[in-house]
């Protein structure tokens, strides 16, 4: 629970209204109840405005409120970041193993583990390996010989960091994803596919977010590289020798092929693709579904399959949308044609 009160100091902003009042959760317009707190992000919801049961909103400012909306509003400019504050007042905390080395772990000898790091049931940890202070890894995990962390990472179930791999700090690997699996990388000998060695390593910068079922592959050789603040989604595969900059945002079921380049503050939208050895500038957004097939430079936003300006995806589309239209038109004509060289034959 907590009061009106707390989430006015806990957004700085001024408030109107009872500050005893609690609340024990937030909610959509629609869904809230009264001991709940909602948020509205755009004028799309002011609809739904009037028929809350919500005890208070919290509002964007760009959002013109009507006058009388019945209830306290907090008045904030990034209602997003403003509604993540107000969750973390009602999260409920996540299940960790305790600080120290659960017995069933196994730990090799050579392992360096701190005091102050949390392992654990069913843990392998191998030969060299050295885990930064307050890392907490959770049951099921393999870390193989000779990783790195920094301060404060933590593994959730069952993922896997291969040999060799170097994570900074405060970095979060959600349960399943595998980091270090060897690229993909096959040469033709004339009548079999022959493996080429992935003799490389992945280097993960500081506060790096991974979802689950993620795979991160080694480099053929040098590294493949996540910059630092990078969130990637769920089911996300990152192949051999890819460089994504700092900052980035890559949501589920993106693929991105080997030796790629994407620049810092990009954006990949659910299920876009973007093709071998292709370098993208910085702040480029790619749009859902899009097939990323040549290089472009920062500040593209781009759509389509391939994937193009944007603009000019919206015009081909439109173009295409008449298509039928376009048929029957030239049909027509065809025929008009036709009469008219019978009538001039005659």
């Amino acid at each position: 629970m907590a009061t009106l009160s707390t989430i006015a100091e806990l957004l700085k902003v001024p408030f109107h209204g009872d500050g005893a009042v609690q609340v024990s959760g937030i909610a959509s317009l629609t869904e809230a109840g009264p001991d709940d707190v909602s948020f509205i992000t755009s004028g799309a919801f002011l609809s739904e405005l009037g028929t809350t049961k919500a005890a208070a909103i919290i509002a964007a400012k760009r959002v013109k409120l009507p006058e009388e909306c019945g209830r306290p509003v907090f008045v904030v400019e990034n209602a997003d970041l403003a509604v993540a504050k107000v969750l973390a007042l009602f999260a409920p905390p996540i299940p960790r193993p305790p600080t120290g080395i659960d017995v069933a772990a196994r730990i090799a000898p050579s392992a360096s583990i701190p005091k102050t790091a949390a392992i654990g049931p069913f843990v392998f940890i191998g030969e060299r390996v050295r885990l930064g202070e307050r890392c907490i890894v959770h049951a099921g995990t393999y870390i193989g010989d000779d990783v790195t962390l920094g301060d404060d990472c933590e593994l959730f179930p069952n993922v896997v960091i291969r040999e060799r791999i170097t994570i900074g700090h405060r970095v979060i690997i959600h349960a399943g994803s595998v980091i270090g699996s060897d690229g993909f990388g096959f040469a033709w000998n004339g009548t079999a596919f022959t493996k080429i060695p992935q003799i490389g390593t992945i280097v993960i910068e500081d506060d790096v977010e991974i979802g689950s079922c993620s795979c991160v592959d080694r480099a053929k050789f040098s590294e493949t590289r996540i910059g630092r603040g990078t969130k990637i989604d769920n089911l996300v595969q990152l192949a051999h020798n890819v460089k994504i900059g700092p900052h980035c945002v890559i949501a589920a079921q993106t693929g991105i092929a080997g030796s790629s380049s994407i620049g810092a503050g990009s954006m990949m939208g659910g299920q876009s693709a973007v093709r071998d050895h292709v370098t993208l500038g910085n702040r480029v957004m790619v749009a859902a579904c899009s097939g990323v097939a040549e290089d472009y430079p920062s500040n593209s936003m781009l759509s389509g399959v391939p994937a193009m300006p944007h603009r000019q995806s919206l015009r081909e589309h439109k173009a295409i949308r008449r298509l039928p239209e376009l048929v029957e038109t030239v049909n027509a004509l065809r025929e008009e044609v036709e009469k008219l060289k019978k009538r001039l034959g005659e």
